[in-house]
């Protein structure tokens, strides 16, 4: 009895070691853990780097430093979707969407309501758009500002006027309207922006009733989408070697035959692979430039106030002690005058003030 038992004891032992090893195969087999994804890593920052304003990477693949917030009230705009954290951007496109608020009210128009910009530090978004990830681009909506300030819960559940007919793909006539043109041509006038991207049916609608100057027309894109808002992006800004800029626009209106194409069925078809994955879910940060690990690492400001434009004034990083320096005439602010290199964070007078110098960008 007390050697069967022995034995009944070894298999056992024997059986369980067995086990144990498949277990710790079955372990060892399982693959290594994915590298996070980007969008999760840019996403979960709330507050920009508090270094000098810098684009890293391509509009669709990148990340930014040195970003600034446009308030969410201004005499001449009100930003929508608060919650979503999108309201910033490199300075000089703030200052440019500040400038434009202003000279569309001058038109006619009664005041911007803005969309997304970019997140704090860029980078790809949880959800929506393929951009938006170097700080220049911006979202306008082709809904006139009410003339009243809205709530937070209005800028949240409020719909936007959607301009073109799903099934045409042709604007709805009752709805355009002069200052929609004119509040475009605006937008397109100005040097630092590179192109607009619209619905092709408010490109056509353009091509179709601009009369005399029509040279603004080119930088005016059709693209999927772009049915409610107009998509205003600018080009790589000094002291942003690290930026990659896009193709120029061709030098015609772009009102032929690259237009006509939008009006026949190839760009409608259905997507023959609807489930794929967007390249913003599957991006990590293997895939943007190496400066962006650096750009999530690097400390932010105080809040969110601290960071936010104000007007002609540039707010001025406060990471650290600048670097002492010979003295020399300090470069100054004006209103739509905003230097490339100057950045956040502190408040300095709103205009002919002295602006310090930057700090170093991040490596």
């Amino acid at each position: 009895m007390k050697s069967s038992a022995r034995s009944l004891s070894g298999r056992n032992a024997l059986l369980a070691a067995a086990l144990g090893l498949f277990a710790l195969a079955g372990l060892t087999a399982q693959p290594a853990t994915a590298e996070e994804r980007a969008k999760d890593l840019f996403g979960a920052e709330k507050l920009p780097t508090a270094t000098a304003p810098q684009s890293f990477g391509f509009y669709s693949k990148g990340c930014f430093a040195g970003g600034v917030a446009i308030p969410m009230d201004g005499p001449t705009w009100q930003v929508m979707r608060p919650s979503r954290n999108r309201r910033w951007g490199h300075p000089a496109l703030i200052a440019l969407i500040e400038r434009l608020s202003r000279d569309a009210v001058a038109d006619g128009w009664p005041g911007l309501l803005i969309g997304d910009i970019a997140q704090p530090r860029g980078g790809p978004m949880l959800t929506g758009h393929a951009s938006h990830q170097i700080g220049l681009d911006a979202d306008i909506w082709l809904t006139p500002m009410p003339d009243r300030t809205m709530t937070r819960a209005q800028r949240e559940s409020m719909s936007a006027t959607l301009m073109v007919d799903e099934k045409t793909h042709l604007v709805k006539d009752a709805l355009w309207t002069p200052q929609h043109t004119a509040l475009l041509k605006r937008a397109a006038s100005y040097p630092q922006v590179e192109r607009i991207l619209v619905n092709p049916g408010i490109k056509k609608k353009l091509c179709d009733t601009v009369k005399g100057d029509r040279t603004w027309l080119r930088k005016i894109r059709p693209f999927w989408g772009h049915d409610y808002h107009f998509h205003m992006r600018i080009g790589c800004q000094p002291g942003s070697p690290d930026c990659k800029g896009q193709e120029a626009t061709p030098d015609d209106d772009g009102c032929g035959k690259p237009l006509a194409w939008w009006f026949t069925e190839e760009p409608w078809r259905p997507n023959k692979n609807p489930d794929a994955p967007k390249a913003r879910d599957v991006m990590t940060m293997a895939n943007l430039p190496k400066e962006c690990r650096a750009v999530l690492d690097a400390p932010g400001p105080p809040s969110a106030e601290a960071a936010t434009y104000r007007g002609g004034a540039v707010p001025v990083a406060v990471a650290g002690p600048e670097p002492e320096t010979p003295s020399q005439p300090a470069p100054t602010a004006s209103d739509g005058d905003l230097p490339g290199a100057a950045n956040a964070f502190a408040a300095t007078p709103r205009m002919g003030a002295p602006v310090p110098r930057p700090r170093p960008p991040v490596n």
